[in-house]
């Protein structure tokens, strides 16, 4: 993606993360998609859906967070965008999302969830990005050591990986 459609992204993510934009305001993917969203969502740019490349969901505020996993050796650090300010920029009316992996794994992830500091759909592991061979393109991490409740076989089930479509129940 060259320069000036990259800050064209950027700007579009930013304003309606800021709550001011509109549908055409988010912007159709340039590169492969890695994540669909569908379902009580208001922003759309494909059809009835929002669809995003890893460009676009970069371009939108991202977090750190370094933590160790029940699947990882040692700290990990992953960077993502907060499953809350997803929910937020498409203006999800849902009480909860049905996350659904490349294999057709699913999960329900409660409203509640979709906090900051809550569960984050990773696109980075310690610096890189994840492949289909480890867990990636996406993961929904939550920073486990940072909350006890985090550490729960509740939340592990909802620590998706290979994450690819997201349906606001």
């Amino acid at each position: 993606m060259n320069v000036t459609k990259k800050l064209v992204a950027i700007i579009a993510a930013l304003t309606l993360a800021a709550g001011t934009g509109s549908a055409d305001d988010l912007p159709a993917p340039e590169g492969d998609v890695v994540l669909t969203v569908t379902g009580h969502i208001h922003e759309k740019n494909v059809e009835d859906s929002a669809a995003f490349d890893m460009a676009m969901l970069e371009a939108l505020p991202s977090v750190k967070v370094t933590t160790e996993t029940i699947w990882t050796e040692g700290p990990q650090t992953f960077v993502g965008v907060e499953l809350k300010e997803l929910v937020e920029m498409l203006e999800a009316t849902s009480d909860s999302f049905r996350a659904t992996a490349i294999n057709d794994y699913a999960i329900s992830i409660p409203r509640e969830d979709a906090i900051e500091g809550g569960a984050v759909v990773a696109y980075k592991q310690n610096g890189e990005y994840m492949s289909r061979r480890d867990k990636g393109p996406l993961w929904v991490i939550y920073p486990y050591d940072d909350n006890i409740d985090y550490r729960s076989e509740t939340i592990y089930s909802r620590s998706i990986w290979q994450l690819d479509r997201i349906e606001a129940e």
